[in-house]
């Protein structure tokens, strides 16, 4: 079985200095990725932090996770992007979808599967050094190009198709129930066959939510507020599970209960569980893995055994975000490294 690196995408951003020095850390714990949302009006600003970083580390991968076409222009970002890989040699990525939090806190909407693709394949070729036509008097050329890999996030299906058409990788966002991993990935696999690519040669990343709260009735109410998230956004994740809904919309949950900006990101993670209280257990497990060290461990485990495929990456983004400063030996960073990340690897012979 591939052993897969192991990333984290929530780090100290209350400075450039306090983030740069959190992801030192976390490299040192022995973390492999360190991934950070591109998202203007609730963070610093993505590639001012990552170059921080960059000069900080040595080993761990950095890059955003995730970016988007709406609130930079392709362009801007493969400029930025390249910049970054000249600080970080072959350790940087470019994490990229249509946008969500950070979209829809501007006041704009998401960007559509096509202009994904079309914005996806400029890039590529910008950051490969060719000459692109961009409606200017003369192609446009990245000077400072760098052979930076672009993966896409994606949880629709059409989204997971185009990704496998036009990306080198692609980061599964799905919750953690093998159905819905199966047809991710079955997607993306037909999505590069459309394309005339080898499915094999696209690269496979998953996005597990990992509610590490050692309570279990309120890791179960996190858990369900991650669950409501995800039908927020694709109510479709439902079907392959065989789930339900069988509450009020969420829009009109949110509106009348002040859940804000959604689901997933509400700043009381646990109120916002009790008010989908009516989702069974099971909707909670089939979006994200919950409980103490050895609770979220041994179904890391299972979930990774039951893969239709091997992942490269498998981000782990905290449930709920850490709050900083944060004791640094009781931290989630410190937490999974040291309690729960060394159980994943020897169950898994990686050890």
């Amino acid at each position: 079985m591939k052993i897969p690196r192991f990333g984290l995408n929530r780090f100290d951003s209350r400075s450039v200095d306090a983030f740069a020095a959190d992801v030192r850390r976390a490299e040192m714990l022995g973390w492999d990725a360190a991934l950070q949302p591109d998202s203007q009006l609730r963070r610093r600003d993505t590639y001012v932090l990552l170059a921080a970083a960059a000069r900080a580390t040595e080993r761990i991968t950095l890059g955003p996770l995730l970016a988007n076409p709406v609130n930079r222009h392709p362009t801007v970002t493969a400029s930025s992007i390249a910049t970054i890989d000249e600080l970080a040699p072959g350790r940087t990525l470019l994490g990229w979808g249509v946008g969500d939090t950070a979209v829809r806190l501007a006041g704009l909407k998401p960007a559509r599967v096509k202009e994904l693709e079309v914005a996806t394949r400029l890039m590529r070729a910008l950051l490969d050094g060719e000459a692109v036509e961009v409606g200017a008097p003369r192609p446009a050329r990245l000077p400072h190009h760098r052979p930076v890999p672009i993966w896409i996030a994606a949880g629709g299906p059409r989204t997971l198709r185009i990704a496998g058409g036009v990306a080198d990788g692609v980061f599964i966002r799905v919750g953690t129930h093998e159905s819905n991993i199966r047809t991710a990935v079955e997607a993306i696999r037909a999505g590069a066959g459309v394309a005339g690519r080898n499915p094999a040669a696209v690269r496979l990343g998953a996005v597990f939510h990992t509610v590490l709260v050692d309570d279990p009735d309120r890791a179960l109410a996190m858990a369900k507020s991650m669950a409501a998230g995800y039908y927020e956004y694709s109510p479709a994740l439902f079907d392959p599970p065989r789930l339900t809904w069988t509450g009020a919309d969420p829009e009109t949950l949110k509106r009348e209960h002040k859940v804000w900006p959604d689901f997933h990101h509400a700043v009381d993670l646990e109120a916002s569980g009790r008010v989908v209280d009516f989702l069974p257990e099971s909707a909670a497990d089939a979006f994200s893995v919950r409980g103490g060290p050895v609770e979220v461990a041994e179904r890391l485990v299972a979930v990774l055994r039951s893969a239709v495929a091997e992942f490269d990456y498998v981000i782990l983004h905290p449930i709920p975000d850490p709050k900083f400063p944060d004791d640094p030996e009781r931290g989630y960073s410190a937490r999974m490294a040291r309690e729960v990340l060394p159980r994943v690897r020897r169950a898994l012979g990686f050890a």
